[in-house]
């Protein structure tokens, strides 16, 4: 199922997918505390184990009479500590009566020193969730389980739900059912590498984008250094000059890819979007500026194949900004500036009512 907009009404000075990503970036990063009020969670630190035993840091919270588990993570750099956005959505799922687990994906926060286990955009880091899961459902938080993140932490939890419906017998083992997933809702997820670095690394403008990213994946190596000298040569970082330059001499030498692109093409969500066979939410904003804007036919025609896919497109948002005007608010009956958030609770409630 496809629409377009959703009431989703930006104010006028974020009618510009550009614009709308800096302030979320360098202005609402510093106030959106006064934008929420929610109180903060009360959360518990646990390590959970993903495929191979991969040891993740994570912050869970159980309310009283919790009626499912959230899962969810973050976009291509940051950890628990900064990323605000994720803390928004937590206080308001949790008010609304979700357990949470919030957790640090491979190389990222407090799990990098954890381990040495590198980023693969999904490809492990989509077991990843099931296998917290199935520990989480042992620990007695409730099922359904349901998948979220944006950006980057969008296509890893894409890859949650696509192993997540039709789990292996390694999952299967450990006592989590196909039952027990619900579904997952995913924010401006990054869907075809190839075709989006392509366009900023060729773009005017938005190629400062990608330089901004790479300058924080080097300071990731540089600290994946200080823990595993033996493993991480700094010497890499002189060659690294764009994201692809981090995946192409960080990440695909120890993955056994020949080349990025075909890194790029195995983990592309393109490729399993159409065995998804759990409900699955995507929002997508037309200017969002981190990605090629040949992507959304594409999209749009895997989702009028699979029924299980729902596409919120909207004309307007940025990445992974969503803020919505007052105008926009009344429209959804909203009570904060959240969009993307609230669309994403309201659709759970729908589905899994």
């Amino acid at each position: 199922m496809s629409k377009k907009n959703h009431g989703y009404q930006p104010p006028l000075y974020l009618k510009n997918g550009l614009i709308q990503t800096l302030y979320i970036a360098k202005i609402m990063n510093q106030k959106w505390q006064q934008n929420i009020n929610l109180a903060p969670v009360p959360y518990q630190e646990n390590i959970y184990y993903g495929i191979d035993k991969t040891p993740l840091y994570a912050l869970t919270t159980i309310p009283p009479k919790a009626k499912g588990t959230i899962i969810a993570t973050y976009g291509i750099t940051g950890n628990l500590e900064n990323q605000w956005y994720l803390e928004v959505f937590a206080r308001k799922a949790y008010y609304q009566g979700y357990a949470l687990i919030l957790f640090d994906w491979r190389a990222h926060g407090k799990s990098l020193p954890l381990s040495p286990a590198l980023p693969s955009d999904g490809i492990f880091e989509g077991s990843d969730f099931l296998s917290i899961a199935a520990q989480a459902k042992k620990e007695n938080f409730p099922s359904k389980f349901w998948f979220t993140g944006y950006s980057l932490g969008g296509q890893l939890a894409l890859w949650a739900i696509f192993y997540g419906s039709s789990l292996s017998k390694t999952i299967k083992d450990s006592g989590l059912t196909e039952e027990d997933i619900g579904g997952c809702g995913v924010i401006c997820p990054s869907l075809d590498a190839q075709k989006s670095l392509n366009y900023l690394e060729n773009h005017p403008i938005k190629k400062y984008l990608d330089k901004a990213i790479t300058e924080n994946l080097k300071e990731l190596i540089i600290n994946l250094h200080q823990y595993y000298p033996r493993e991480i040569d700094l010497e890499i970082l002189s060659s690294i000059h764009s994201i692809r330059t981090v995946d192409e001499y960080l990440v695909i030498p120890t993955l056994g890819y020949k080349t990025v692109a075909d890194y790029y093409y195995a983990s592309s969500p393109f490729r399993i979007l159409s065995k998804i066979s759990k409900p699955t939410l995507i929002m997508y904003a037309e200017d969002d500026p981190m990605f090629c804007p040949t992507i959304i036919p594409d999209l749009q025609q895997e989702v009028r194949n699979n029924r299980y896919l729902d596409l919120m497109l909207t004309q307007y948002g940025g990445h992974v900004g969503y803020i919505n005007s007052k105008k926009g608010q009344q429209l959804n009956g909203d009570d904060d500036i959240w969009w993307a958030w609230n669309r994403f609770l309201d659709w759970v409630a729908v589905v899994d009512p």
